[in-house]
C-alpha cells in the first residue's frame, strides 16, 4: 500500500513540497492528508514530466 510505500523510503526529496498546482481537481498544496499528498505529488510531478517540463522547474529550482 502507499501508506508502507512511503513509510519505507530511504528519502524523499525535500523539493517536492514546493510543487504546486491541481491534480484531479484538488490543489496539491491544499491537501491536509500526509499520504494523499504524498501521492498528488508523485500525479503531479508525473504528469508535469509528460508535457515535457524539466525537473528542476517542476522542483522550482530554476
Amino acid at each position: 500500500d502507499f501508506k508502507t510505500f512511503f513509510a519505507k523510503a530511504p528519502r524523499l526529496n525535500p523539493d517536492r513540497k514546493k510543487i504546486t498546482g491541481v491534480v484531479c481537481g484538488i490543489r496539491v498544496e491544499d491537501i491536509k492528508e500526509k499520504t494523499m499528498r504524498e501521492i498528488r505529488y508523485l500525479d503531479k510531478l508525473i504528469d508535469e514530466l509528460a508535457k515535457g517540463k524539466s525537473m528542476e522547474k517542476i522542483m522550482r529550482k530554476a
